[in-house]
C-alpha cells in the first residue's frame, strides 16, 4: 500500500472516531461538531505560531503536533505547549 493511502486511512478512522465520541455524547449534530473540534484545535495552534512574535513561544508544525491538535483541540495545544517547556 502506498503511504498516502495510509496516511489518507488512518485521517479518516481518527476522524470516525471522533463522529463515533459526539455519537456517544448524543450530540445532535455530530460531525459537525467532531468539524469544529478540529476546526478549533488548528485555530488554537495557529493563535501560538501567530502570537510566538511577542511572547517567544513557538510550536512546530509537523504531522504530529497538527494531528493533537486537531484531535484533541485547545487541551491539545496545552499540552504540546507544556511539554515544549519541560524538554526545553
Amino acid at each position: 500500500m502506498q503511504q498516502t493511502t495510509v496516511v489518507a486511512l488512518c485521517v479518516l478512522g481518527v476522524f470516525l472516531l471522533l463522529v463515533l465520541i459526539q455519537v456517544g455524547m448524543k450530540s445532535k449534530r455530530p460531525v459537525r461538531h467532531a468539524i469544529g473540534g478540529i476546526l478549533v484545535g488548528f485555530c488554537a495552534l495557529a493563535a501560538v505560531n501567530l502570537t510566538g512574535m511577542m511572547t517567544g513561544v513557538t510550536l512546530p508544525v509537523s504531522p504530529l503536533t497538527l494531528g493533537v491538535s486537531g484531535v484533541a483541540g485547545i487541551p491539545g495545544v496545552t499540552l504540546l505547549l507544556l511539554l515544549n517547556l519541560i524538554f526545553r
